[in-house]
């Protein structure tokens, strides 16, 4: 038998490829010239584009100017699960992965979080094209404090789950964003306005950067009246956050409430206690007995 390899030598392997890196890029959320100066860039020199629509990318590219080279593959939410492992070998295997969403960054209430996570997982670089943003745009325009906020993204459909999760916030101190369908926009409103109280502050930013750009600001019960009137366009609605509670703000009933609202969404009596006090300015003791007192009246109607 003859080989090529010199007697004495070990077998020569090829040296496995290096790691590739994902792109997040963000993209205009409505005007065009908004466009970060890089992501022309990085389009271009792409392996691999992961886009939420493809035909957006089409014409995101053709306002640009630029020309893909790399594969161009959809990646939403209907395909995200089973598209991720595809795209991580192709970033284990070397190439440079760019994904693009329709509007603003990935991951942001879009998809893209399971990609990262999964090449994070495998040691795989991930960097950023920084871009627009409507969380942080509707914030900025709102009026209301921005020094600390919170973003709820996308309440649940169904009316009675959007009040639950809207009365787990109800005391929060933050401001609070939030996406919505332009017809469910009232519905929306309407429920803040019954757990927040139709006084809260409140601003609806329709149409970021676009042509018909729009800040409504009012009370959550004049938002909720106008915006039964019918809303268009992209919407985004900024909450202000309940105000600290004065001494004597909160009777035992409604500390009892908020208890409960903690452990049904899952928190141990003893934390939701805990977080309940700090919340109402009280010590702990009294919102342990006002629990132990409903509890014993409970049973004795029982």
């Amino acid at each position: 038998m003859t080989t090529d390899q010199p007697r004495g030598s070990e077998p020569v392997h090829p040296a496995p490829a290096e790691a590739g890196v994902l792109v997040l890029a963000g993209t205009p959320i409505g005007d065009l010239a908004d466009a970060p100066p890089r992501l022309a860039a990085e389009l271009e020199r792409a392996d691999v584009v992961a886009a939420e629509d493809t035909r957006r990318l089409r014409r995101l590219t053709q306002g640009l100017g630029v020309h893909t080279t790399g594969r161009v593959l959809s990646y939403f939410e209907g395909n995200e699960s089973a598209r991720t492992p595809e795209l991580v070998e192709a970033l284990a295997g070397g190439a440079r992965v760019l994904l693009v969403t329709d509007a603003g960054m990935p991951s942001v209430s879009d998809p893209g979080y399971r990609l990262v996570a999964a090449a994070v997982e495998k040691d795989i670089k991930v960097t950023a094209v920084p871009g627009p943003s409507a969380v942080l745009t509707a914030l900025a325009l709102s009026g209301l404090p921005v020094d600390r906020f919170c973003f709820e993204g996308f309440l649940p459909r169904k009316a009675g789950e959007r009040l639950g999760r809207l009365r787990e916030v109800e005391q929060e101190r933050r401001t609070l964003v939030y996406f919505e369908a332009p017809h469910r926009l009232d519905d929306t409103l309407a429920a803040m306005a019954e757990v927040f109280g139709p006084e809260r502050r409140a601003a609806v930013c329709r149409e970021l950067t676009k042509t018909y750009e729009e800040v409504k600001r009012g009370g959550l019960g004049d938002l909720a009246a106008w915006a039964a009137e019918g809303v268009r366009g992209e919407i985004t609605v900024v909450v202000e956050g309940a105000a600290a509670p004065g001494p004597g703000d909160v009777d035992a009933d409604e500390l009892v409430r908020r208890v409960r609202v903690r452990e049904e969404a899952g928190e141990r009596r003893k934390e939701a206690i805990a977080s309940v006090a700090a919340e109402a300015g009280v010590p702990k003791r009294e919102v342990f007995d006002a629990v132990v007192a409903a509890k014993n009246a409970a049973q004795k109607v029982l």
